[in-house]
């Protein structure tokens, strides 16, 4: 098969996943009906926003965790038919050419190519393929792909500071897991990593493996809500939801979310720094008329409370930012509002106006 047939196969299956402690990627298996990924990406919570190409952005329940072979399960939506792609059952060879697919630091769809350096190399009592594909941040928990178009592997870690030194877990352990935990599809469960027996929720007794007696924690269990937001991060969610905004399919990782107001994206981070910065991506400058729309940006900036506007390359851009020491719910409601619905108007007002460009959207394609 050509690399862009490969590819082109894989997309609508390639599911990206975010929760609050960051985002990963996954990939449907239809065989066993679930989104496989890492758990080191869902980071033990009981839940995991998912979106796709041909799946909407929604909340799903996170079934099994392997911490041996650090994989999970995630419930895939009812309702949706998405293609099957075939997880291989025969060995990566040193030298064999493979594809790593995912959304490095959020960058939907990427593909890199590269070849097996070893198909063996042990870390961490597993036999990893070692790859020079570049994954990066992000990657984690998508497939690794072969030429024959079938799923050689799962996109696991980098060493940190070496030059296209990637690891996915090979597909046998795939396998294995998903071979272990289907007698028990829809319940949740995870696989002890001392006996690697697979125990349901209810199973657990008193803490602890029924098989062989190591201390386990489903992670539903522990927390039935799951993240748990406090201090300045909590109010933000709470002015968030108060604005109609869904803050689990909101967040992006630890202290950031990025929400949806009418025609523009709005991006939140709480940096450690102690600021709250909101940054709207509204339009795009155009290629004439620019002196006008700057002059007009540098008025409003004179009139207009709470929000400033800039210029990032040709994106415009409407910002707010606020020190967390003087954050209160009435503060933030006040000026997290004003962004928002400034940053529709005048996305608005500046493409009828003066003719700017409405700002790039990800297709997905």
């Amino acid at each position: 098969m050509h690399t862009q047939e490969i590819i082109d196969s894989f997309k609508s299956i390639i599911i990206q996943i975010s929760s609050a402690y960051g985002t990963g990627t996954g990939f449907y298996v239809k065989d066993y009906g679930v989104i496989v990924t890492n758990v080191h990406v869902v980071r033990e919570t009981p839940e995991a926003v998912i979106s796709g190409k041909l799946i909407p952005q929604t909340v799903s329940p996170v079934l099994f965790y392997d911490f041996k072979y650090d994989l999970a399960f995630i419930r895939f939506p009812e309702g949706i038919e998405l293609p099957d792609r075939k997880i291989s059952r025969l060995q990566v060879h040193d030298g064999d050419r493979v594809i790593a697919i995912g959304h490095p630091f959020g960058l939907k769809y990427t593909a890199t190519e590269g070849i097996v350096s070893k198909a063996k190399r042990l870390q961490n009592g597993l036999n990893y393929i070692q790859i020079d594909a570049a994954i990066n941040p992000g990657n984690s928990g998508g497939p690794l792909v072969d030429y024959n178009g079938e799923i050689a592997g799962v996109n696991t870690f980098i060493i940190s500071g070496g030059d296209n030194l990637g690891f996915a877990l090979p597909s046998e352990y795939l396998l294995e897991s998903l071979n272990e935990y289907f007698p028990y599809l829809g319940k949740t469960a995870l696989r002890c990593s001392s006996c690697l027996n697979v125990i349901t929720e209810e199973k657990i007794e008193d803490g602890y493996c029924p098989e062989c007696g190591t201390k386990l924690e489903i992670p539903k269990s522990k927390d039935k809500e799951g993240y748990k937001p406090a201090g300045a991060d909590l109010t933000i969610e709470q002015i968030l939801e108060s604005l109609g905004k869904d803050v689990k399919l909101s967040r992006r990782g630890p202290s950031r979310w990025e929400v949806e107001h009418g025609s523009a994206k709005i991006y939140l981070t709480h940096s450690e720094n102690g600021f709250i910065i909101g940054d709207a991506f509204i339009c795009r400058l155009p290629k004439q008329n620019i002196g006008a729309i700057y002059e007009f940006l540098l008025k409003e900036n004179y009139d207009i409370e709470n929000v400033a506007f800039g210029v990032n390359n040709q994106d415009i851009v409407l910002s707010t930012i606020i020190y967390d020491h003087f954050l209160t719910y009435d503060t933030g409601l006040i000026e997290l509002k004003s962004l928002m619905e400034k940053a529709d108007y005048y996305d608005n007002y500046l493409i009828e106006k003066y003719g700017a460009l409405p700002r790039i959207t990800d297709n997905e394609e």
